[in-house]
């Protein structure tokens, strides 16, 4: 109750009935220790705003692999073929060069089992056919060899006609020139034999005589120019002899060499043919090694895209997923637009897995909890389909950090910051509130192109 009276109450009242109600309520100093805290509380609260603040750039992204090798793959069969039997099993771990498929062949031209020895067989015939070609080949050198000799014997041969008919046409011309002479001589010796027959000189009988030789060597004159004649036209006959046994010749060359070219022409499509036949006999040799699907490299089975036994798959399809064993682990961060200029490679990154308890603070890295440090190794040059831009982050660890969990696995899903320059608290709350980008100290340096 209030101590409004002007009487005191006894003391003694007091002790023997002690008044614990009054005793609970505030004491009047009570408002100067709130107002004492509060005020230390604004002076932490100033002291805080000016304490360094690390900037950052967040983004999510996904457990991935450094190097598209190590990323997982699809096991794609090179041929057509049929099911026969599985060699794997889903989650199994294969070697390089293990046996995951085996297939049968679908294709009729290759069914039949002894279709090597065929192929050898048609490729000794061809081979065969070749050889016998190339003797046709050398036959006919020799044959166009001899042609152009007996060629040249016979031109020879004609040209020597030639000059024997031309020789014997002046012979025969001096020979007429001669008797044409004689004829003139006689022709005047009958002449003066006619005046002295008219005088006396002479009797009937000489007269005669002279006239009978005036005959004969006219009719000599008329042998040799019949002769002449002939040699003349012996001489034409030869040289029409040296044209035609030029013409008979080159036409028997010609069709040895026409003959040669089809043999030649022949030769060159046999070796065509040979060529393909070697090279079916290699494809035939390795297919029949692609009837068994191999694994490319060290890795898991993840799953299987093909089913039973007796299906048909087509070439190049996806039969089975494989991841690789061990591979390069690294983080895809995808990132906005606007913070990409602010981001070069090698900067600092923090990241926290999925699956991983953490406690992050952004802004202070050296007091978060589960996270883990990485670098900048590739900023895509182009955006995603959705509309952000892809950062490739390797493992980076501070000496206080602990090295990226071994039970990472492709895919898992990774929240991350890519750490920026130390900005006051004050700042980067102003900064926030007004929605504007980072902001760095110096310009960032253009990457040098590899």
């Amino acid at each position: 109750m209030l101590n409004l009276s002007n009487q005191r109450v006894d003391e003694a009242l007091f002790t023997h009935y002690p008044l614990k109600t009054l005793r609970t309520l505030p004491q009047p100093d009570s408002g100067r220790r709130l107002g004492r805290w509060m005020l230390a509380l604004l002076l932490i609260g100033l002291c805080v705003m000016f304490l360094p603040w690390q900037q950052n750039l967040n983004g999510e992204g996904t457990v991935t692999a450094l190097t598209p090798q190590d990323r997982p793959q699809t096991i794609q069969n090179a041929i057509a073929g049929r099911i026969e039997r599985w060699r794997i099993q889903e989650g199994q771990y294969v070697k390089k060069g293990d046996t995951m498929l085996v297939i049968s062949e679908i294709k009729d031209e290759y069914f039949d089992p002894r279709l090597p020895q065929r192929l050898d067989e048609q490729l000794d015939a061809k081979q065969g056919s070749l050889e016998a070609t190339d003797a046709k080949i050398s036959a006919l050198d020799g044959q166009i060899a001899a042609l152009k000799t007996g060629l040249q014997v016979k031109l020879a041969s004609a040209r020597n006609k030639i000059r024997q008919s031309a020789f014997k046409v002046t012979s025969d011309s001096t020979d007429l020139l001669a008797e044409r002479k004689n004829y003139q001589i006689a022709l005047d010796r009958l002449e003066r034999y006619e005046k002295g027959y008219k005088n006396g000189l002479f009797s009937l009988t000489d007269l005669e005589s002279r006239r009978l030789k005036v005959q004969q060597d006219y009719a000599k004159v008329i042998a040799w120019e019949n002769k002449l004649n002939v040699s003349r036209q012996e001489l034409v006959n030869a040289r029409l002899d040296l044209n035609t046994i030029q013409a008979d010749y080159q036409e028997k060359i010609a069709k040895a060499l026409s003959d040669r070219s089809s043999a030649v022409s022949y030769r060159a499509e046999a070796d065509g043919e040979i060529s393909k036949i070697r090279n079916k006999i290699s494809s035939v040799d390795v297919r029949r090694g692609l009837y068994v699907v191999r694994a490319p490299q060290d890795g898991y089975v993840v799953r299987s895209l093909k089913f039973g036994i007796g299906e048909t798959i087509k070439e190049g399809e996806s039969i089975a997923t494989l991841q690789p064993a061990n591979p390069s682990i690294a983080v895809e961060l995808y990132v906005r637009a606007m913070d990409v200029p602010l981001i070069q490679r090698g900067r600092e990154v923090r990241i926290q897995f999925d699956g991983w308890p953490a406690i992050q603070f952004s802004g202070w890295p050296t007091v978060a909890v589960g996270t883990f440090g990485g670098e900048v190794a590739v900023i895509d040059a182009v955006s995603s389909v959705n509309g952000k831009y892809r950062l490739l982050v390797r493992p980076k660890a501070r000496p206080s950090d602990q090295p990226w969990p071994k039970q990472l696995r492709v895919g898992s899903g990774v929240y991350g910051w890519v750490m920026l320059d130390d900005v006051p608290i004050w700042y980067e709350i102003w900064r926030q509130l007004n929605g504007f980008p980072p902001s760095l100290k110096e310009e960032p340096k253009e990457e040098k192109k590899a």
